[in-house]
């Protein structure tokens, strides 16, 4: 799948590189999307930073960036390639991440994002003494989110097959 990901968006003028990593017995990951410059050059469109430990809830994803300018698609192709690497490489069948909360507006625009994309809140990470370690993990307070790997893959290949990118 992901080999097929790679093939579909050279064929249109991208270029999608995963980056891992084996620290500790887990994978550390980075997807990114860019398109040539020239021979020499490319100029990052996107990309998303995450890891993995050994297990089916194992995949935890932490950064998702994507330019605004020169986005469409762009992000449906990073979900798809990252969803396809975890269910090719590791036992991970359900993702995890945080929808930060620094500003209401921006966090329900960051839930309903990933609602669209398949995950569902857990619950909310607040400033209680339970909720420490995770706000280490994702660095604030937020909605702690799960989904399939399997649905957002599905999704995001949907996406990505009917965008022009």
């Amino acid at each position: 799948m992901l080999e097929h990901l790679e093939a579909q968006a050279r064929d249109r003028g991208l270029l999608l590189r995963v980056q891992v990593g084996r620290p500790l017995s887990q994978w550390s990951l980075r997807m990114v999307v860019a398109r040539p410059i020239d021979a020499s050059r490319v100029q990052l469109l996107g990309e998303m930073k995450g890891w993995a430990y050994n297990a089916e809830k194992g995949l935890q994803l932490d950064t998702m960036r994507v330019i605004p300018s020169r986005s469409v698609g762009v992000g449906d192709l990073i979900w798809a390639a990252t969803m396809a690497w975890a269910l090719e490489n590791t036992p991970c069948r359900q993702a995890r991440l945080l929808a930060i909360r620094d500003d209401e507006r921006q966090h329900r625009r960051l839930k309903r994002y990933f609602e669209q994309r398949g995950f569902n809140t857990v619950r909310e990470v607040e400033a209680a003494l339970w909720d420490l370690p995770l706000r280490m993990i994702w660095g604030g307070a937020g909605a702690l989110m799960t989904g399939t790997v399997e649905t957002v893959l599905h999704r995001s290949i949907r996406g990505w097959d009917q965008s022009p990118a």
